[in-house]
């Protein structure tokens, strides 16, 4: 079972954490994270992007001239792509990119990463972000006590209105709740900072999820066990 020391905001140990084996002991799977993120990626994709066909475009729809007899191109309307002011051809049109995964596989991705993390040496866990006042270079000095430098993901509550006020403007550092995590702001902060609050509540959340799944899995082969042996 994966222990993590816990510190205090001068960087003194103050205790140690045990996390399940499950979240924080998984094996890398590249294969698994590399399409949670592309799932992740296409969900944040507005898809309002579009360009106007010779039917969205304004101009007359009469003949500009007759079909022979002028020695000129053949043509039916201004309209035409053809035309300046014409409509476009084959353009992109407004569309839905998102789509589902199962939600095992992104449990599954989330602990691969948080595991990989944690094997670098790239998890700091502090009792408490306890700071006596909202101001950025004061949070900024903590962060480089713990030696947090570079692109760092600190997580904790979001009730903690100083936290929240003096991450905001450092370059590379963000803030989340420990219920909004996502496995891209894993991936590309190099640094994670938990509150031993925050990552109690995390390896809760993910393993119960994952015991609750191999329960219902564990539940239905026993139902069809009975139904065959009746």
């Amino acid at each position: 079972m994966p222990v993590v020391k816990v510190k205090n905001l001068n960087n003194e140990e103050v205790g140690e954490l045990e996390l399940s084996e499950s979240v924080f002991g998984a094996p890398l799977n590249q294969p698994l994270i590399y399409s949670a993120v592309n799932c992740y990626l296409a969900n944040q994709r507005s898809g309002t992007v579009g360009t106007k066909t010779r039917g969205n475009v304004s101009g007359s729809g009469k003949k500009l001239w007759k079909q022979k007899g002028t020695g000129r191109a053949r043509i039916a309307s201004i309209r035409s792509p053809l035309w300046k002011g014409g409509g476009n051809v084959h353009g992109p049109q407004p569309r839905d990119w998102s789509y589902q995964i199962p939600k095992k596989m992104k449990r599954s991705a989330i602990c691969s990463v948080l595991s990989e993390r944690l094997r670098e040496g790239g998890i700091v866990v502090v009792e408490k972000f306890e700071l006596a006042s909202h101001k950025t270079k004061e949070f900024a000095l903590t962060l480089s006590r713990l030696g947090l430098d570079g692109p760092t993901l600190v997580i904790d509550s979001l009730d903690n209105k100083y936290l929240a006020i003096s991450s905001k403007n450092l370059p590379g550092v963000s803030h989340v709740a420990p219920q909004s995590v996502n496995i891209y702001e894993l991936l590309t902060h190099e640094r994670l900072a938990f509150s031993r609050e925050a990552a109690t509540l995390l390896d809760k959340r993910l393993t119960l999820h994952g015991t609750k799944r191999q329960g219902e899995k564990q539940h239905a082969e026993t139902e069809q066990g009975d139904k065959i042996d009746g």
